[in-house]
């Protein structure tokens, strides 16, 4: 049994998410097709992160596991595999990794990155949130710093049928908002994220920018207190603006 770890990016308007799904097309499901055409035989297949429908990567991490005699080179496999990937699916790095690497439970942190845009955007529209109305960058901004810590993440998550009893205590190491021109860019840092929890974060620091919501009323929804009269579930900010940017693991990984 060899093991590898792959670097990737991907565009994922035109995918349903990272994670294998039947009738329907992944960007796992992607790379399985061409890894078990390259070793003719089937092979173990893992992610860093479970991106969603239409969320994009800039260095996910996954491992490829293969049962096989076959001695190829790394280089090998990382031609084969661009040779036989769609053009918005492409492997940056492929590096013999130990026998019990796995990437997911390896990782010690993962780095999100959403994008706004306060413009219309010709050429970046898949990758951005356009938010036509005016926000308030400086009261974004502390609202970010709010989120570094260990909260109670309850009123941003949607419920994972894939992980019953998840707890929704998160402890994030990083937050900010830095403005480059006309993107607005939030970056968020910790060990896991709840599924559609950065996404809502994002949602409600816009609601924030617009002066809808208080820094009061958010400080209350960290701490797990949920107000039916915000509905975060349905300010989601929409997945083309969101990115895998950066998945760190210990030097023992």
């Amino acid at each position: 049994m060899r093991n590898w770890k792959l670097t990737l990016e991907y565009d994922g308007t035109k995918y349903s998410g990272w994670q294998e799904q039947k009738n329907a097309r992944t960007v796992a499901g992607e790379i399985r097709k061409a890894a078990e055409e390259i070793f003719e035989t089937e092979v173990d297949l893992h992610g860093a992160g479970r991106t969603d429908s239409g969320v994009h990567a800039a260095a996910q991490v996954a491992h490829l596991k293969v049962k096989t005699t076959r001695r190829l080179k790394t280089e090998d496999i990382l031609r084969e595999l661009n040779r036989r990937l769609p053009g918005d699916i492409a492997v940056l790095n492929v590096a013999e990794a130990p026998a019990r690497f796995h990437a997911r439970h390896d990782a010690t942190s993962r780095a999100y990155v959403y994008h706004i845009s306060t413009r219309k955007t010709a050429f970046s529209k898949r990758h951005v949130w356009w938010v036509k109305e005016k926000l308030d960058v400086a009261s974004m901004a502390r609202a970010a710093k709010m989120i570094e810590g260990k909260h109670n993440f309850s009123c941003f998550r949607a419920v994972d049928p894939s992980k019953p009893g998840e707890s929704p205590s998160v402890v994030v190491e990083h937050a900010s908002i830095e403005v480059e021109e006309h993107l607005i860019r939030f970056r968020i840092v910790a060990s896991h994220f709840l599924w559609r929890m950065v996404r809502r974060l994002v949602g409600v620091l816009v609601k924030i920018g617009k002066g809808e919501v208080t820094a009061e009323q958010f400080e209350s929804l960290l701490a797990g207190h949920c107000d039916e009269k915000l509905d975060v579930a349905g300010w989601t900010a929409p997945s083309s603006g969101l990115c895998l940017d950066e998945v760190q693991y210990s030097d023992k990984a």
